[in-house]
């Protein structure tokens, strides 16, 4: 779907694509969740770093892009990097050498002790914010410094998805993109990448409950809910609308 004449939402995929950047963007892998898990006792399958190189490896084949920017929670852990976070950065870096990718980290606080590793991953930390071209990567715990000459925002954080009750009164949960304006600036927020980063229902909690300080100051109803699932990325329109149905 394309979002802007140089910006494209990879069908089926919670990834963008910057054509005058040739960068993939991402957000909140999560990596070594299911060892965080199980150091505390719950033990769930490992499925989330085959699931993010599946993903990756289908919008590259699409793309052909040889850059690509997480914006922020590479991996799960506050504290320290456990044995499950590292190995699963070490496989997610040899799989994008092997597709000669130069791969970016806007870091946060999931992200302590990254820099360590940064020379053996390859991987180029930026604190806080990255300003590539126009665009300005952050991810969205804290307000960015926007500049003159920014012409989108893109950030993560924030895991949207939008809830759908069907007609046998299931409900299901589906990720989205976000799409609308901070300070008359164009904001794009990203879906969690994460297999077990499920997110919360933007259309059913008020903004008040969002995690992003951003939502304090932005009417987030205003802004569009572009989902993706079964292979499609599709526009449900405005938030506001998704609140009644």
């Amino acid at each position: 779907m394309r979002l802007t004449s140089d910006v494209e939402l990879l069908e089926g995929l919670p990834v963008a694509y910057i054509r005058s950047l040739d960068m993939l963007v991402v957000s909140d892998l999560h990596l070594g969740y299911e060892g965080a898990m199980a150091n505390k006792g719950t033990f769930i399958p490992k499925v989330n770093l085959r699931h993010i190189l599946e993903t990756l490896g289908n919008a590259l084949n699409m793309t052909k892009a040889k850059k690509i920017m997480i914006t922020g929670d590479i991996k799960n852990t506050f504290s320290d990097v456990i044995t499950d976070e590292l190995n699963e950065l070490f496989d997610l870096a040899d799989f994008l050498k092997k597709h000669n990718v130069e791969t970016a980290l806007v870091k946060t606080k999931h992200d302590n002790f990254v820099e360590r590793y940064s020379e053996r991953m390859r991987l180029k930390v930026y604190k806080d914010q990255a300003e590539l071209g126009n665009y300005l990567f952050f991810h969205g715990d804290t307000e960015p410094e926007i500049g003159d000459k920014t012409s989108m925002m893109i950030m993560g954080h924030e895991h949207p998805t939008i809830g759908i009750t069907g007609n046998s009164g299931k409900r299901e949960r589906l990720r989205c993109f976000l799409y609308g304006e901070f300070n008359r600036v164009p904001l794009l927020v990203m879906p969690a990448m994460g297999y077990f980063s499920s997110g919360v229902e933007v259309n059913a909690i008020p903004a008040s409950e969002l995690l992003s300080p951003m939502f304090k100051r932005t009417e987030i109803d205003s802004m569009r809910a572009i989902a993706v699932g079964y292979g499609s990325t599709v526009d449900f329109g405005k938030v506001a609308e998704l609140r009644k149905v």
